[in-house]
């Protein structure tokens, strides 16, 4: 448990910053509540009894004043290319360390591209996508690598039976598609490219019980930031099962619907991440219930890690370079089962 240090978490009213709240309390942070919208922030005050303060992306002052006195700021809402850099800059302003959950790809290539000097002159933390995607397979893809320093191609298979979609999902991923133009995102040669072809289908042969499944190739999540950041493969290729990806192009999925006493939906995961190098192979594998819910204990115990001084780096750093890949899945065991297979 911690000493009761303040966390703010921005769109906590969302579904995810409830998981966010939620796990925040469990571990003895104190969550303060704040984001755009002042009624829903008022009937979570309600529901909670955590204290409240509403503020807007485009109004510094007040978001000045949401984070003060807090330790450090969660951002849990989309589109994150609106909400991503005010919220960095309030925390830069406070020396608060800054986390988010963002999957968009452009709005973490921004977070990287606009505050990586800023942010270690100052000696601050920004880790972006602190999430199932970005961070979670970054996590797992260094905790594969091992002892090596660089790799071939890394190959990150998302084993998902369903995605029932959250509202922000859909805005982010609009807010992301009229970014690119329409165009699909790859991350081959070292490098971000747009392609204007589809994806291909291929089969992806899971550990069981799953086993071979049909996958969309290139389906490309906010991996193809976090890993590149630090390390050094420059081919980064990511998988979605069909059935997962048929669910989120269609506009009349429904949002995720509670199962369990936890507020988790039905929906499991199987992460397959294989790097290779040369003729050599590595492999790690994680399951589990829920890539919301899950995304909680991810960020969590990121600002844990962060604010008791168990982190590598400073800077804007992902989740792989900024703590020990290793431990900290060791850590998530209450949540996740891990496997790595050297």
């Amino acid at each position: 448990m911690r000493s009761g240090q303040t966390v703010a978490v921005f769109g906590a009213y969302g579904h995810t910053g409830r998981f966010v709240v939620a796990e925040l309390a469990e571990r003895g942070f104190l969550p303060l509540l704040t984001g755009r919208d002042a009624e829903k922030l008022k009937a979570l005050t309600c529901e909670t009894g955590w204290e409240a303060r509403p503020a807007s992306v485009d109004d510094p002052a007040a978001l000045d004043r949401a984070l003060a006195g807090a330790a450090a700021v969660i951002n849990c809402a989309g589109p994150f290319a609106t909400t991503a850099g005010p919220v960095i800059e309030a925390a830069l302003r406070a020396g608060i360390p800054y986390l988010d959950v963002a999957a968009e790809i452009e709005a973490n290539v921004d977070t990287f591209a606009h505050f990586a000097g800023r942010a270690r002159d100052a000696g601050a933390v920004i880790v972006p996508a602190m999430a199932f995607f970005g961070g979670f397979g970054d996590l797992l893809t260094t905790a594969a690598m091992g002892d090596w320093t660089e790799a071939d191609e890394a190959h990150i298979a998302y084993g998902l039976n369903s995605w029932h979609p959250t509202a922000g999902t859909r805005s982010a991923g609009a807010v992301s598609r009229q970014r690119r133009g329409g165009r699909r995102i790859l991350f081959t040669g070292g490098r971000l490219q747009h392609r204007e072809d589809a994806p291909p289908t291929l089969e992806w042969a899971f550990p069981d019980p799953m086993g071979a499944r049909a996958v969309i190739g290139e389906f490309t999540m906010a991996d193809v930031v976090t890993v590149p950041s630090h390390l050094s493969i420059p081919e980064v290729r990511t998988y979605m099962t069909v059935e997962a990806a048929q669910d989120i192009a269609a506009p009349d999925t429904p949002t995720p619907a509670a199962v369990d006493d936890q507020g988790r939906s039905s929906q499991t995961f199987l992460v397959d991440v294989v790097v290779r190098s040369g003729d050599d192979e590595r492999r790690a594998v994680a399951r589990g219930q829920d890539i919301y819910a899950v995304t909680a204990p991810l960020v969590v115990e990121a600002v844990d890690r962060v604010l008791t001084g168990r982190s590598k780096a400073v800077g804007v750093v992902s989740a792989g370079e900024i703590f020990d890949a290793p431990d900290f899945l060791r850590a998530l065991s209450r949540h996740i089962t891990v496997e790595l297979r050297p």
